[in-house]
């Protein structure tokens, strides 16, 4: 007769953690389950409730850190921006589109489908992560280098330029070009489209 898993386990809420997001990436989110976690982490099927109530709440925990991450790489990108709106997007974009390249499916799962509800601490997570860029973009408004009337078209607008920048990386579609040529190309088109006529 097999021997029941134990519970205990140095730090299982980040092993599960970090094993979630191996599996996300390798078979998406139907290939997560609780059950298979505690498998591989060799604890007990139950284990893994103690930390997280169901997969939902796995899955949540896991955007949540990815929200922390990429916050802390827009901070750390925009901390040497000099202050002009060009080279900060572009730091902040070129940030985004190698942390997306890096974390494809990580960050499909931080910009979830509609139809799953938005835990509240994603949102605030969300609005840390962006939290540099949106105040760079409050002071270009500010000092008049975009137009104050776009605030939040700009920003969805941005969203979607970075996403898809990040699919052309990630899948080869931009070819050969370096990443640094194609970012300042693409921020340069969106501000020439911004600026105040």
């Amino acid at each position: 007769m097999a021997q029941p898993r134990p519970y205990h386990h140095g730090d299982l809420h980040n092993a599960l953690l970090r094993q979630a997001e191996r599996t996300l990436a390798e078979r998406g989110v139907d290939g997560l389950s609780l059950r298979e976690l505690a498998r591989e982490a060799g604890v007990s099927n139950a284990a893994p409730r103690r930390h997280f109530a169901d997969k939902q709440a796995l899955l949540d925990a896991l955007a949540e850190e990815g929200y922390e991450r990429l916050g802390r790489r827009l901070d750390a990108a925009l901390a040497g921006a000099g202050g002009g709106i060009a080279e900060g997007l572009a730091l902040f974009a070129r940030a985004y589109v190698e942390f997306g390249v890096e974390n494809r499916a990580l960050l499909g799962l931080m910009h979830h489908p509609k139809d799953v509800p938005r835990d509240e601490r994603l949102t605030a997570a969300n609005d840390r992560a962006f939290a540099a860029p949106l105040r760079l973009l409050a002071e270009a408004r500010a000092r008049g280098d975009i137009d104050p009337d776009t605030t939040g078209r700009v920003d969805m607008t941005l969203l979607a330029l970075l996403r898809g920048l990040t699919v052309l990386v990630a899948t080869g579609v931009h070819g050969d070009r370096p990443l640094d040529e194609l970012v300042t190309g693409t921020v340069n088109t969106l501000l020439n489209g911004l600026r105040p006529r």
